[in-house]
């Protein structure tokens, strides 16, 4: 239709150009020109030629990206039964106390656990390469349970010189310091029942170095984001983590080298510092306390079908590292609460070993123990001093992507006084990666 409107105008144009014009070659030559002219202002106007541009033209890009972008993750159900009480019910951190609720047995469903995630990589500039991950789960906080919230995992950028071993991270991932998770069914792999460290923003850098042709030495340093407990001490609120006005420092360095025939033995120490603030009452006085860990981690393969993996640690105010069973600072007021009258860190000391078994090609299996055992001194009456948790989980593969496990865990959680208290966990999953 468009150009059908354009040769309508075109022969009026040509018509009413022929009245009373002079029929000379030079006059047709003329006007000739100046019609062509006019068709070509007309096609431009009404799209079927491209309007001229000053910008240089580029060329198409995919909707998607311009770079390598994986899309990954899985689905996954979890379905729970517990002979106890437990914090928080979809997964286990420790057992709640007895003294109120004797073998209240509880029974949880869910599919919060599902992941999705991007991989991004590229472009490759020489002797830079560049990558970065979005991760999420829907594990987000105060969604109602068949109305799971996002929450962010992963998201970061690495800048990588392969040749001289470098690299620099910015973004949100896992801590530098206890880098080793065991496996488990049970969402949170025995954090606060001897596994410290979990993710959080911060700006790291990482050097291997090549002690001989089979042995690396890593050496890896980051500044973090302080992420202390909002505190509402003697009647003020505050952020004790960002009051510190600095960050946290972490740090590891690790050696991989031959040992076994099986596979390379992975050693490493690791440690934390940093402070936060709490306000101590209504005037704006405040004190600051210490967060701390030094940690000992180690992997190896025994054969081809058994591996072990283990972590110890000892530190003070662990809270948000999943330390101390979730105590970090003790704060006892007056009766009115508008004064601190003492506090103090909390310490505690713990680890984790575990052993991975492929049998056979559809089934592997998984046991392991943690402990988290906190200074009863530096705890309240009702406190929490000891987690402890056995566990044993089978997975069956289906195919590539399909995998069903079960898990039976035994959790004990000891308080100051009364409370102690012991669960058994029957676990079953179904998971599909992609």
């Amino acid at each position: 239709m468009a150009r059908m409107a354009v040769l309508v105008v075109a022969s009026v144009l040509v018509g009413t150009a022929g009245v009373g014009t002079a029929q000379t070659t030079s006059d047709l030559a003329r006007e000739n020109a100046e019609l062509r002219s006019r068709v070509e202002n007309l096609e431009k106007q009404v799209g079927l030629l491209p309007a001229e541009s000053s910008e240089p033209s580029k060329e198409k890009k995919s909707l998607w990206s311009s770079l390598d972008v994986q899309f990954y993750g899985y689905i996954k159900g979890d379905a729970a039964y517990d002979t106890s009480r437990t914090t928080t019910g979809n997964f286990v951190v420790w057992t709640d106390s007895e003294a109120a609720k004797d073998n209240d047995d509880e029974f949880n469903l869910t599919a919060n656990e599902t992941r999705l995630g991007l991989a991004i990589s590229g472009p490759k500039n020489g002797r830079i390469e560049t990558s970065g991950r979005v991760e999420f789960d829907l594990y987000g906080n105060a969604a109602a349970e068949n109305k799971a919230a996002f929450q962010m995992r992963h998201a970061y950028l690495n800048i990588l010189w392969p040749e001289s071993r470098f690299s620099i991270l910015g973004g949100q991932t896992w801590d530098v310091i206890s880098p080793l998770n065991p496996s488990t069914l049970n969402y949170t792999v025995l954090w606060d029942a001897g596994n410290i460290g979990y993710r959080r923003p911060q700006i790291r850098l990482t050097k291997d170095v090549a002690v001989d042709a089979k042995t690396t030495l890593q050496v890896v340093g980051a500044v973090t984001r302080t992420i202390g407990r909002d505190s509402a001490v003697a009647g003020v609120n505050s952020e004790s983590g960002e009051d510190a006005g600095f960050p946290t420092f972490q740090g590891r360095i690790g050696l991989t080298f031959p040992w076994l025939t099986a596979g390379p033995t992975n050693v490493g120490v690791s440690g934390h510092w940093g402070q936060e603030e709490y306000d101590v009452d209504a005037t704006g006085r405040h004190k600051d306390f210490d967060t701390w860990s030094a940690n000992l981690h180690m992997a190896q393969p025994v054969n081809e079908w058994i591996s072990l993996k283990g972590e110890l640690f000892y530190g003070e105010n662990l809270n948000t590292f999943f330390g101390g069973i979730g105590q970090g600072v003790r704060v006892n007021t007056n009766a009115a609460k508008t004064v601190v009258t003492a506090a103090n860190e909390i310490a505690s000391k713990g680890g984790w070993c575990a052993a991975t078994i492929k049998a056979c090609d559809p089934l592997t299996f998984n046991v392991g123990i943690g402990i988290d055992d906190v200074d009863a001194d530096d705890v309240n009456a009702g406190s929490r001093t000891l987690n402890r948790s056995i566990f044993g989980n089978v997975i069956y593969a289906v195919n590539k992507h399909a995998d069903v496990g079960f898990e039976l865990s035994h959790w004990r959680t000891d308080y100051r006084g009364n409370g102690d208290a012991d669960n058994v966990r029957f676990q079953t999953s179904l998971k599909y990666k992609f």
